[in-house]
């Protein structure tokens, strides 16, 4: 009998997948390279994680960057990679490898909200967010238990958010991929996406490492203070691979204490900001939580 989900979360660099129950066991996880051949080598790969565990599943759990439209499955903006813009992994799904399997599909920073609020650090409330600091910046938005969508599906799509008078975008000032390449150049760390060397350097305080960091917290603290006049929150959940790092949603909030502080709003309710629980796996997750809705019609 067919009881495990399988999800699998597309990033810009590597596809995760793994094998959960509906309890959100995760029994197993692996990753490969994300293809950047185009969409052809892509449905490859994803056809064959699917067929190599078929008679074990009931269903296809996808978190995919970029707008996704879930009832249908179709990806409008592919994000990170532009050349899912169009695909529908729904139909594909059923087409090409079995049109008996549930398949779900949600946008990866949506997916790791869904994780949060299902398992994680965001259970049982109400009003709160994930903000997920990676490539880009991404995020999902629960109001009143719910994620919230968006007329078009773009809540949440914090990379859009304009900064210094529109002259950059949180998708880069805010990209923790950018931050971390930024200090491994000046301390001529040979790969410069080695995080935990440069977090080496950060949790020593090295002086520039450290300023960087701080400068980069500050950055994330206004956006959340953006994010909180409009919607008022209660909790934030900052995800990604760096948050493994207990510095980074520490100092973060501290940025965000000095900065209602500076700008005379001492007095506002502050929200809490923590490390979300899942880490860098909330998109396994959230993919499986996401199809369990859309088998309760909850979607």
């Amino acid at each position: 009998m067919r009881k495990n989900y399988l999800s699998i979360d597309v990033g810009g660099t590597d596809i995760k997948y793994g094998l959960l129950d509906r309890a959100g066991n995760l029994t197993y996880h692996a990753r490969l390279a994300t293809p950047d051949e185009g969409r052809g080598p892509f449905l490859e790969v994803i056809d064959q994680i699917i067929n190599k565990y078929l008679g074990q599943i009931r269903g296809v759990a996808f978190s995919i960057p970029g707008t996704v439209i879930p009832v249908t499955g179709e990806i409008k903006v592919g994000g990170a990679l532009p050349y899912l813009d169009g695909l529908n992994l729904i139909q594909h799904v059923h087409q090409e490898v079995d049109d008996q399997l549930i398949v779900a599909v949600e946008n990866d920073g949506k997916a790791a909200a869904l994780a949060e609020l299902w398992l994680g650090n965001l259970h049982n409330i109400k009003n709160c967010a994930a903000i997920v600091l990676g490539t880009g910046v991404g995020g999902g938005i629960i109001i009143d238990g719910k994620l919230y969508r968006g007329m078009h599906y773009q809540a949440g799509e914090l990379s859009f958010i304009p900064f210094k008078n529109g002259k950059e975008k949180y998708g880069v000032v805010g990209s923790a991929v950018l931050m971390i390449n930024k200090i491994a150049k000046h301390y001529n760390i040979a790969n410069i996406n080695d995080g935990l060397a440069v977090f080496e350097r950060i949790n020593h305080r090295d002086k520039y490492a450290y300023k960087v960091f701080k400068k980069y917290c500050w950055r994330i603290a206004n956006l959340i203070l953006s994010i909180q006049a409009v919607v008022d929150l209660d909790r934030y959940v900052i995800g990604g691979g760096i948050s493994a790092q207990p510095i980074v949603a520490d100092t973060i909030r501290e940025e965000y204490e000095k900065l209602v502080e500076r700008v005379d709003l001492a007095d506002i309710r502050r929200p809490t900001i923590m490390k979300a629980y899942f880490e860098n796996n909330a998109n396994l997750y959230g993919g499986v939580y996401n199809l369990l809705l859309k088998v309760n019609n909850e979607l």
